[in-house]
């Protein structure tokens, strides 16, 4: 059996150290040492970020790949998925986080990495060029929503993704309430066991 690669994308203004990503990894430890997992920290600019994941895949030619994505990580990890033509599970995913970042355009400052970027318009057209408007093989994607998700509005997420395997659980916010009841689900779905 190829070895496997879990690449784990966080979200915007988030981190590694975000709660879901360090439960992956966590998990991963106890439970899977054999599977790798790759948490970058990436860049707040969208094709900065894109190069910053196709770099990463491309460092591990022989290994199955399987990505896991939150918020705006699910819109990059829906781009992985057409890309490299692996499975991906994403958890309350940025459909359109072209119109939403709007809101963010000028200065801001993560609050896990105390660092400030600035946001253009031409990092929203950066975002827009990443997006996958048809999607093929849906069937090897799961979405996770919670329904009073803060941010995202979840029936975008249900209307694109239809296709594809969806859990939409009542309440819950946009972290995601209890992801750690499925990580095991997770692996089986990317065919890591």
């Amino acid at each position: 059996m190829a070895p496997m690669l879990l690449l784990y994308l966080h979200g915007f203004n988030s981190s590694p150290k975000s709660v879901k990503a360090q439960q992956m990894a966590d998990y991963l430890e106890c439970n899977h040492p054999e599977i790798t997992i790759e948490i970058p920290n990436l860049s707040p600019y969208p094709q900065q970020a894109w190069l910053q994941i196709a770099a990463i895949v491309a460092r591990y030619p022989a290994h199955q790949l399987g990505v896991v994505g939150s918020s705006l990580g699910g819109y990059y990890a829906t781009k992985v998925h057409q890309a490299f033509n692996c499975p991906a599970v994403i958890i309350n995913p940025a459909v359109k986080p072209y119109e939403l970042l709007v809101d963010f355009l000028g200065e801001n400052k993560n609050p896990y990495t105390e660092n400030t970027f600035s946001l253009t318009e031409q990092h929203i057209d950066e975002l827009r060029a990443l997006d996958c408007p048809a999607l093929v093989h849906p069937e090897t994607i799961w979405v996770l929503l919670q329904t009073d998700d803060e941010v995202l509005d979840y029936r975008q997420a249900t209307a694109k993704y239809n296709a594809a395997k969806l859990t939409v659980e009542q309440g819950g916010d946009h972290a995601f309430i209890g992801f750690e009841r499925y990580l095991s689900d997770i692996l089986t779905f990317l065919a890591f066991k």
